[in-house]
């Protein structure tokens, strides 16, 4: 018999009544000597499908390795239950167990795990509750990701994973290399002979994708990048990882207004479309971790986002009187106690800041008339802070090259990123959405290494 997943067989169409095969892992199992009740989960949906098992057709040698964690065919009638807590149940006519889980051995038999412990058996933590639901609402939102930039129009780019570019300019990247690390040729210089290596070159894990974006923008006018991203920042925080995803679009012919149009939007969609896709699973997140987390994703959807200037956001900082852990003045690159000051305080929803200083951002930002800002934006969400960053880009070459040599930055290699101002220019726009933050926001979970399937983090890279 072919096989029903169990979300199918708690919707309106359900074949009440009829014979039908599930197959899952066992979350519990209860009962006495007439009767046995399975809870059996198979990863389709939060919810369990209760098995009942009547012991006139069942021994007990039979239901012996059935325990939790165990695999399990039944078969059987679907039937509307007469217990609380569910619509329907199974009556099982058949069982067949795939796979054992000793009770003495598998470390999920118990309920109430500490996050904390789960991260140390990631490769099992998938089979919880909390892991299964934050993992559907993670493929639920790549889907909504894809689904909103193919319906308007973008065109999906697939760029490097391995470069010998820095988008970002902070040196925190992982070499890439067939070197021979116990034994590496030096030049006379004391540097690295790199002329035996496969690129013939230094080249790295990329940091972000945006720079090759710009060049598929200005070919077929709109793109988006979606795809991992390397960091080697030794930093352990609930906000960071070595490896994460990033969506990444870049737009020809759009200004900054039109890409804080284009952020808000894209945000919002895939909030809604979470909500309306995976509310079983929200709800269960809220229930057990964040009770005000589906009012929360309510109200972003709903509420217009307010947009600012940096320097603004920096003086209402300052005249707050609120007593922040990193000082407030104009210059620095905002703290998450800031950004999620005016956030959570002071406007009471999300918040684009525009206009900040060009000593703390990008060289490829487009820089304002006044000399000292760039039309950069940070979208920041409550919970989160900054969750979008972006800008318009610096489309005339001679402001952008001298941009680069004010600030030093090596671009031998970076012509082909220069020839993209030498020929046919054109005003873009684009921003970087870390894939992970916006599922933390979604999900309201609080560490970054519980949004993720695998964490990479410093001295961890075990599953």
């Amino acid at each position: 018999m072919k096989r029903t997943k169990i979300v199918d067989l708690f919707k309106a169409d359900a074949p009440v009544g009829s014979e039908v095969c599930v197959k899952g892992w066992v979350r519990t199992r209860r009962g006495n000597k007439h009767v046995q009740f399975v809870a059996l989960n198979d990863g389709s949906t939060i919810r369990n499908i209760q098995i009942v098992l009547d012991m006139q057709a069942f021994s007990d040698e039979q239901l012996k390795p059935v325990t939790t964690g165990s695999a399990i065919c039944v078969t059987g009638r679907l039937v509307e239950s007469q217990g609380k807590g569910q619509s329907v149940e199974v009556q099982a006519a058949t069982l067949e167990v795939y796979g054992t889980a000793d009770p003495e051995k598998y470390p999920l038999q118990k309920k109430g795990h500490t996050l904390e412990f789960l991260r140390e058996i990631a490769h099992l933590r998938p089979r919880t509750n909390t892991f299964s639901a934050v993992l559907r609402v993670r493929s639920t939102l790549a889907y909504a990701i894809h689904r909103y930039f193919q319906e308007r129009g973008f065109y999906y780019l697939n760029t490097p994973l391995i470069t010998a570019s820095d988008c970002e300019g902070a040196g925190a990247m992982f070499q890439v290399t067939t070197l021979d690390l116990k034994n590496i040729y030096k030049l006379p210089d004391g540097s690295v002979d790199y002329s035996g290596d496969f690129f013939g070159k230094p080249t790295a894990l990329t940091v972000s994708g945006q720079l090759e974006g710009e060049l598929g923008a200005t070919a077929l006018g709109a793109i988006y990048t979606f795809g991992p991203t390397f960091r080697a920042e030794n930093s352990n925080t609930p906000r960071h990882l070595a490896e994460f995803w990033m969506i990444e679009p870049e737009v020809a012919f759009i200004d900054i207004n039109e890409n804080m149009d284009l952020a808000e939007d894209f945000l919002k969609y895939c909030i809604r479309y979470a909500l309306d896709n995976c509310r079983d699973d929200i709800d269960f997140l809220s229930e057990h971790y964040d009770k005000e987390l589906v009012a929360r994703l309510e109200h972003v959807c709903n509420e217009e986002f307010v947009r600012l200037t940096y320097t603004e956001g920096v003086k209402i900082l300052e005249e707050s009187g609120h007593k922040f852990e990193f000082p407030v003045k104009w210059g620095i690159d905002l703290q998450s106690e800031h950004e999620r000051f005016l956030v959570e305080h002071y406007f009471k929803r999300p918040v684009i800041l525009t206009g900040y200083p060009k000593e703390i951002k990008a060289f490829y930002m487009k820089q304002n008339d006044d000399g000292k800002t760039v039309r950069a934006m940070d979208v920041l969400f409550p919970a989160i802070g900054e969750i979008i960053g972006g800008s318009e880009r610096e489309e005339n070459y001679d402001k952008l090259m001298a941009r680069i040599e004010e600030l030093h930055i090596p671009m031998k290699d970076m012509w082909w990123y220069l020839d993209t101002r030498r020929f046919g220019t054109v005003p873009h726009s684009g921003f970087g959405l870390g894939f992970e933050r916006l599922v933390l926001f979604v999900t309201g979970m609080t560490n970054i290494r519980d949004v993720i399937p695998f964490p990479r983090t410093p001295k961890s890279a075990e599953f």
